[in-house]
């Protein structure tokens, strides 16, 4: 990205022009005081700069960005937490509308069958706009449960279920509060959504998935994703005879901490690798690879639908918070993809969690420039997509029959990241010395 540095621009990463690897420090700089703080401050080499300092790196918010990209001119190396309009796949209303178009473009250029495979995101209508094909979908399907969101809300603010389309007569109502997500649009649209009636339960309760994908680049496409990852569940035992207890129906742990019988310390959440396992030992592993597979395909299918109209910058990157629910099918469902996942914890488990899987998204990063750019893994991250899937085998595997083709992605599964990580840099090490 290159432009004109006037006095309406301000530039960052001009030190004196030094290349990217020759730096001897790396300027940080991030508004969000949790997990993210204390993991940027114990980087080896990394310096914090507040105010109007200069940065290489910040993880800033939507806000920021909204207010701020167009006028900030980025050195070479410089790297920012989100592309400029993110909010095309992080947007309810925005997410849907490009799923369904992608959809549409497979059905035309690959038949009903590649199709199919986006066929993963429950009928969904954006209010108002589509309130009339909303009541004729309604009156088809009597007796259904609807689910209604705010398009750019997020910890399950606003969100409501209904049966009657008088439920929803005051729903424009609904008043924003200060505190919701900075990226809030001045009118508040909702999406009503056909309400997964039939989730799959542990212990008789709801949950759902938090999975975390990184993405490099979008043209080309280049993906990550995170082998660790949660399980939340409600608190409450599930029954759709009581559509308005939040307890029961929404699995968000701003919601959840809410509740009368929230243990703290205990929490609402399983880690993924006991969730694969408990699978395994109910459904057997063939099952299991099939529901994680099919995962994937929901990850790779959803950054496609936006590969063309996000505005892919060398200067951007962004780690998403993919919601996915299953239901008793063992059929998988995406609820929505965050562009701000949560990264405050809830236990020291998920503190442990989210610590490693922050540090780890710097690695990919890469600002110490020690990467060759051919890693299939790094740390608990695994290159799930470049410019096309990544095989788990070495070497260029052969698409053409896609039979024995196994990709690239350990969702769930051992996360040996800190032996992973030594054997990286010892052999990026071996390496720099053997070419010098």
């Amino acid at each position: 990205m290159s432009r004109p540095k006037n006095q309406n621009y301000k530039g960052h990463g001009l030190s004196k022009g030094k290349e990217r690897e020759q730096r001897a420090s790396i300027r940080f700089k991030t508004t969000l005081m949790n997990t993210l703080m204390d993991v940027l401050r114990h980087r080896p080499g990394w310096v914090e700069v507040k105010d109007e300092g200069e940065w290489d790196f910040y993880w800033c918010d939507v806000s920021w960005l909204r207010e701020n990209f167009d006028h900030t001119y980025m050195d070479e190396h410089v790297r920012i937490s989100h592309f400029r309009n993110h909010y095309e796949l992080t947007r309810k209303n925005y997410m849907v509308k490009n799923l369904k178009r992608f959809r549409k473009q497979l059905e035309r250029e690959a038949g009903k069958l590649e199709a199919a495979k986006c066929d993963f995101f429950p009928k969904t209508f954006e209010m108002p706009c589509e309130y009339h094909l909303f009541v004729e979908e309604f009156r088809k399907n009597p007796g259904i449960t609807w689910i209604m969101k705010p398009v750019a809300r997020s910890q399950g603010k606003g969100i409501f279920l209904f049966r009657r389309l008088k439920d929803i007569m005051d729903w424009r109502k609904d008043t924003r509060s200060s505190d919701d997500q900075k990226d809030d649009i001045p009118v508040e649209n909702y999406v009503a959504q056909r309400y997964i009636e039939n989730p799959y339960l542990i212990g008789g309760r709801k949950f759902d998935l938090r999975v975390y994908v990184l993405v490099m680049s979008y043209i080309p496409l280049r993906a990550w994703l995170y082998r660790d990852g949660f399980a939340r569940f409600s608190n409450t035992r599930f029954t759709l005879s009581s559509i308005d207890d939040q307890y029961v129906h929404l699995t968000n742990v701003a919601v959840q901490k809410t509740s009368p019988d929230y243990h703290p310390k205990k929490g609402c959440k399983w880690m993924l690798q006991r969730f694969r396992q408990y699978l395994a030992s109910k459904h057997g592993p063939e099952v299991v690879e099939t529901l994680f597979r099919d995962i994937d395909n929901i990850f790779v299918k959803s950054l496609q639908s936006v590969q063309k109209v996000i505005i892919s910058d060398k200067h951007c990157f962004e780690l998403y918070g993919y919601d996915i629910l299953i239901d008793q099918d063992l059929k998988p469902w995406l609820l929505e993809v965050n562009a701000s996942p949560s990264l405050t914890a809830s236990s020291q488990e998920d503190y442990e969690l989210k610590t490693c899987l922050l540090e780890d998204t710097l690695h990919v990063v890469d600002m110490e420039a020690r990467l060759t750019g051919r890693e299939k893994r790094v740390g608990g991250f695994d290159l799930m997509w470049n410019d096309g899937p990544v095989s788990r085998e070495e070497g260029v595997p052969d698409l053409s029959g896609m039979g024995n083709f196994v990709s690239n992605t350990h969702l769930g599964c051992i996360n040996d990241r800190k032996k992973q990580l030594r054997q990286l840099f010892y052999s990026l090490q071996v390496q720099k010395k053997a070419s010098s």
